[in-house]
This record gives structure tokens, sequence and C-alpha cells, in this order.
């Protein structure tokens, strides 16, 4: 085989394996989506004007909120009801418990 086709191939082979990088990205994403909801643009409501209390549950420490009066926290429920009651944003999964005025939160573990 020449320099030329050992090229191609090794090009051809790169291409592939890029591909499928691409498609098993893709799918890691839909399934990130599906468990903790899809990501939402920060400039919608800001969680650092919340009111947050530590709290433990069943999995360890969490913080939750039930600050009313904000107008952040608003946005925040309402932005969490329009994604099935959870998401994840800036490094956070947020999800709202059954009453749907009390909202959760709890650091998402670096990867």
């Amino acid at each position: 085989m020449s320099h030329d086709e050992d090229m191609v191939l090794l090009a051809e082979e790169l291409y592939e394996y890029m591909r499928r990088v691409n498609e098993a990205s893709a799918h890691m994403l839909e399934q990130m989506n599906k468990i903790f909801g899809p990501e939402v643009p920060v400039d919608k409501w800001d969680p650092a004007k919340v009111k947050w209390m530590l709290a433990e549950g069943s999995k360890g420490q969490y913080e939750r909120s039930e600050d009313v009066n904000s107008l952040d926290f608003k946005m925040m429920v309402k932005d969490l009801a329009g994604h099935s009651g959870r998401l994840r944003r800036e490094g956070y999964f947020y999800w709202t418990f059954k009453n749907g005025f009390v909202v959760g939160r709890k650091k998402l573990a670096k990867t």
C-alpha cells in the first residue's frame, strides 16, 4: 500500500470514529435530558436571588426553597413546571416537590 493510500484509509477510519463519538455524545445528552431535564439558559432567573435552606433527604444533603415572595423563585417554579418539574442548570439539578411550591436543588457531581 502506498503512503497516499495509507493516508486515505487513516482519514476514513478517523471519520468513522468521529461519527460514532458524535452519535454516542448525542445519545448521552438525550439520556441526561430524560433524567435531569434539559439545560436551561442562564438569563431566565437567578438562583442566587432565592433563599435556600440546607435539608437532609434520603439521598443526602440538598438545598430547598419556599421563597414564594421572590420573583426569581416564581420564575424558577414556572420554568420547572415547563420542564416536567426538573432541570439542570449551572452545575445544579433542580426539582419541584409534589406540592409544586417547594423547590429542591443539589450540586451535580463533576465528571
